[in-house]
């Protein structure tokens, strides 16, 4: 009934920390800030109680603050209750912050996959490495950034080998001419830890006797 969908909907508010819920919930939406309105569509998200949430850049355009708070209501939703949640962003501190497990992509494909700590700790693909390297750290005085050379390729001109070879330091390092060739698998080569990369794989599939982390 009407007023038991109200409760629900005032309940649902005050779950994702939208203060004074019984008002906002007769709100206009040009009546919100945009953390609110974020919060709104979390609500509108868990109103089914879905098993998983799919969070693409979910905190785009939002100031730091509102950005902390977004992450704060997605954390608790996977400590407290059983929903699971795939963020998808381009934020590779936010990734740090919430996420345990990660998936890098390059133009259509996971290069790189494994625990949180562990990409961090050993990122084993080029793509992943060149990621990591441009970001700034604090303390750290740079005249400039790390940047990868190149530009991504459409998804109408792909190149036939690896997808990131026009792009890749290691492979001119290395001289390895498969990469231009023919795409590597997604092949695990550390317990939990998978790489699409001829670095660390043969032409048979198999494990090549480079060392991880080269």
């Amino acid at each position: 009934d009407r007023r038991a969908r109200e409760r629900r909907a005032v309940e649902l508010l005050r779950q994702v920390g939208i203060a004074d819920p019984e008002a906002r919930a007769r709100a206009y939406p040009h009546e919100l800030s945009g953390g609110m309105a974020q919060r709104v569509m979390i609500a509108i998200a868990l109103a089914c109680s879905p098993d998983l949430i799919i969070a693409d850049e979910p905190t785009t355009a939002l100031d730091v603050t509102i950005q902390a708070q977004i992450m704060d209501v997605l954390r608790d939703l996977c400590a407290t209750g059983d929903t699971a949640v795939i963020l998808i962003t381009h934020d590779l501190g936010l990734v740090a912050e919430i996420a345990t497990r990660v998936a890098v992509m390059y133009a259509g494909h996971v290069v790189e996959e494994c625990p949180i700590r562990e990409l961090y700790a050993r990122p084993l693909h080029p793509y992943t490495r060149g990621l990591l390297a441009s970001m700034p750290v604090l303390g750290a005085n740079r005249e400039t950034l790390a940047v990868i050379p190149g530009t991504v390729p459409t998804p109408v001109d792909l190149p036939p080998g690896c997808r990131f070879a026009p792009r890749c330091e290691a492979r001119v390092e290395h001289g390895l001419a498969i990469c231009e060739e023919s795409a590597p698998d997604l092949l695990e080569v550390a317990p939990g830890h998978a790489v699409r990369c001829w670095l660390y794989q043969d032409g048979n599939g198999h494990r090549a006797p480079l060392p991880i982390g080269r």
